[in-house]
């Protein structure tokens, strides 16, 4: 099959899922976007992804006892395909769908976004509703057997001719709304099957059929992590993005282990491939959870966040409510030369990582800058120093015979300053999870 290359620079949005949890409405999704267009389109972000339970009724009203609620009332037409709460989302009535919100979305300059579980509604396999375009009907495409250990909502669907159907039904139905990017959850490591946590593979193709055939530009986003190192390829193959994660939240252990995931994945990064360190959990978080509260990560656990994301190319998805976001959050979000690492021009590799600290270097193939940062990972300050030749060698770049004696200049993406260094060595101290990230000039 033709690869789908519409993600060819990491996509940049907001998810409302880290806020609102599966409770968000229309006019939430529709300030958030103003936000968005108003604020941060200039710097890249333009996604609006409504994320879970965007069918389901009264979602969230029994939280203290369920996340998704079991045999909850699915908005769902003939065609056994799921639609838009119309009480949280009023513009879809009448069969309209996302359309009217996509259309918002699209006039801000924006691109729109859902969130969707793998497989078909077990509500429609019961009722026996059609499969458009087939004789069958959902139980006929539907496998029982195949289910999601945390969402009660779906049956995996069965690989044959009615199931590709289905799944064009649908990809017909979204492009019809303007949707321009599908996470797919349950579907990039089916973790309740622990002898087949790849058990979705077929369904993954057949999305990324479906997408093709739909003839609308939709990236193709995979859930829940970690992804399965052993897959690369397959993901590569059929997917814009797959997350190397579980849920990531504001919790530094999480943020320290990022960095082995990223040296892990580090070679399946190309225009068009991300693989996805997850949502930026900044700002305010939580609400419909039961409490919303300010990011627990501290402000330079925040910069580190942005600077590993950044070099190492990953998707940025913000999970805050982008309305209450503050200056110094915003600018975080808005350094155009941290953000420049994101560009698929950019190659970068870890030099060292070790309990205590992280090294990474990039190279733009474009321009020939290089990028260097160093990271603090231990809970107390310390010096952090690497020897230039070792990154340039981590690069298979050569390095000159006189680096260890010729003025090389550092300057700081974060804070705007520049220091030089005349030994070969760049070096920072830096408090206890904090990070730098130079642009280098020999």
């Amino acid at each position: 099959m033709n690869k789908n290359i519409f993600a060819k620079h990491p996509p940049m949005g907001w998810n409302s899922y880290d806020y609102y949890d599966t409770t968000v409405n229309e006019e939430q999704v529709r300030q958030n976007a103003a936000f968005m267009a108003e604020h941060l389109k200039e710097y890249g972000w333009e996604y609006i992804v409504v994320d879970i339970e965007w069918y389901a009724h009264k979602a969230g009203s029994m939280r203290d006892r369920f996340q998704y609620i079991p045999f909850s009332k699915l908005e769902m037409d003939e065609y056994s395909r799921l639609l838009p709460d119309p009480e949280r989302f009023p513009s879809s009535a009448d069969g309209r769908g996302f359309a009217p919100l996509a259309e918002y979305i699209h006039s801000l300059g924006l691109k729109f976004g859902i969130h969707i579980m793998r497989g078909i509604p077990r509500i429609a396999a019961h009722l026996h509703t059609p499969v458009l375009g087939t004789d069958a009907n959902a139980a006929d495409v539907a496998d029982p057997s195949s289910i999601c250990g945390w969402n009660p909502d779906m049956y995996g669907v069965r690989n044959t001719p009615e199931g590709q159907a289905y799944y064009d039904s649908l990809l017909e139905l979204y492009a019809s709304w303007g949707v321009d990017f599908i996470k797919c959850d349950d579907i990039c490591n089916t973790n309740l099957y622990p002898a087949n946590p790849y058990s979705g593979r077929h369904e993954i193709e057949m999305l990324a059929k479906s997408i093709q055939r739909c003839k609308h530009p939709i990236v193709l986003s995979l859930s829940p992590g970690p992804a399965l190192i052993d897959k690369a390829w397959h993901y590569e193959t059929y997917a814009n993005m797959w997350r190397i994660t579980d849920d990531f939240w504001d919790n530094w252990d999480l943020l320290k282990d990022m960095f082995h995931r990223c040296e892990l994945w580090q070679n399946h990064v190309s225009e068009g491939c991300w693989p996805d360190c997850d949502m930026l959990p900044l700002g305010k978080l939580g609400k419909g959870f039961g409490e919303e509260r300010s990011t627990r990560f501290t402000p330079e656990e925040q910069k580190t966040m942005m600077t590993l994301w950044s070099i190492f190319g990953s998707p940025m998805m913000l999970g805050s409510e982008m309305t209450k976001l503050d200056e110094k959050t915003l600018a975080l979000l808005t350094n155009r030369e941290v953000l420049h690492l994101l560009s698929p021009d950019c190659k970068a590799r870890q030099v060292v990582l070790d309990d205590d600290h992280s090294v990474w270097i990039s190279k733009d193939q474009k321009t020939g800058a290089f990028y260097l940062a160093l990271f603090n990972l231990k809970d107390e300050a310390c010096k952090v120093s690497v020897r230039l030749s070792k990154a340039l060698e981590t690069l298979n770049l050569p390095v000159p015979e006189d680096l260890d004696t010729s003025k090389v200049l550092l300057s700081d993406l974060w804070n705007d300053t520049c220091k030089t260094i005349e030994n070969g060595e760049a070096n920072a101290v830096l408090a206890a999870h904090d990070c730098v990230v130079w642009k280098v000039t020999f």
